[in-house]
């Protein structure tokens, strides 16, 4: 264990001055559709406190959004931000022959967009002994440091709509299943509708997500970076690198992060305080890496 950290101190010696790079597949975040901002603060956002799990359904008297490509019925969440990382997992569940297909907006505690999460993030899964047709996927969020919420907001688009999901007939998949012959019988399609049922299951932990959603220091770190899109509607665009900081990191910031590095190391949770290192540099430290080089040799 030593011998891999003393190795992994001298790559970080070696890569000093490389840019960091974003752990999560990156797109044009103008992919996301734009939504006004006294539209978003009109909205009744409904609070998940993990962990939980929420049956919701989006009916014809739910909250509506016809703002451009957007059309039909929203959810509306609001989650702590201070409960550490949190994975969510959204299901849409076909009803008959159709399903509302998904799209996430995340947004951050002054509700600016932060990530976007397409329908295409969404897939369909067959049905199992205990499920049934279903669009699904799970988001990794970590909130950053001293905000109090974060918002989810579920909404299905124009071009979602003229869209069908190709299911498993259930006769394939019980067949499938307890192992018998799959029968050759056509498979049914369901259309996509503005209206739908979703579940939400929510679960947090200290360790960190994939998506930082929010500025950890908003007085003293610089503009905010494009939102990041997970999922794609297109082929997937390179991480950009970080623009560098106008100027050094505050020695207030400086102490907590390096506070925060040594920690992590002490506990063994080694990719954390990469991840804290990454996040300083970023921001503008000049003492981060050194402390973790110092960190992991003691």
């Amino acid at each position: 264990m030593k011998k891999n950290l003393l190795s992994l101190c001298l790559s970080l010696s070696l890569l000093a001055a490389a840019p960091a790079v974003v752990n999560a597949a990156q797109n044009d975040a103008n992919t996301a559709p734009a939504i006004s901002s006294q539209t978003l603060r009109n909205l009744s956002w409904t609070p998940l406190v993990p962990p939980v799990t929420q049956d919701v359904t989006l009916g014809t008297s739910s909250a509506q959004i016809n703002q451009g490509q957007i059309q039909g019925a929203v959810g509306a969440f609001a989650l702590p931000a201070d409960r550490g990382s949190l994975e969510i997992t959204l299901t849409s569940i076909a009803t008959g022959k159709t399903v509302y297909a998904p799209n996430v907006l995340v947004l951050d505690e002054q509700m600016r967009p932060a990530a976007f999460y397409p329908s295409s993030y969404f897939p369909y899964q067959k049905p199992g002994i205990v499920s049934s047709d279903r669009l699904e996927g799970t988001l990794k969020l970590t909130p950053a440091l001293g905000q109090k919420q974060i918002y989810l907001l579920v909404y299905t688009t124009r071009q979602d709509l003229s869209e069908t999901t190709q299911m498993v007939n259930p006769a394939k998949a019980f067949a499938a299943g307890v192992g018998n012959a799959v029968p050759d019988i056509p498979d049914p399609i369901a259309r996509h509708t503005p209206t739908g049922t979703l579940s939400l299951k929510v679960t947090a932990e200290q360790k960190t997500g994939n998506v930082m959603i929010g500025q950890i220091f908003p007085s003293s770190a610089p503009a905010a970076a494009a939102p990041v899109v997970v999922g794609s509607t297109q082929a997937t665009a390179p991480a950009a690198a970080p623009a560098k900081p106008s100027e050094p990191m505050l020695s207030d910031s400086e102490t907590y992060f390096n506070d925060a590095i040594k920690k992590a190391v002490k506990a063994g949770d080694v990719d954390k305080a990469l991840k804290l290192l990454d996040e300083a540099e970023r921001l503008g430290s000049k003492t981060a890496r050194k402390t973790f080089i110092e960190s992991v040799k003691h």
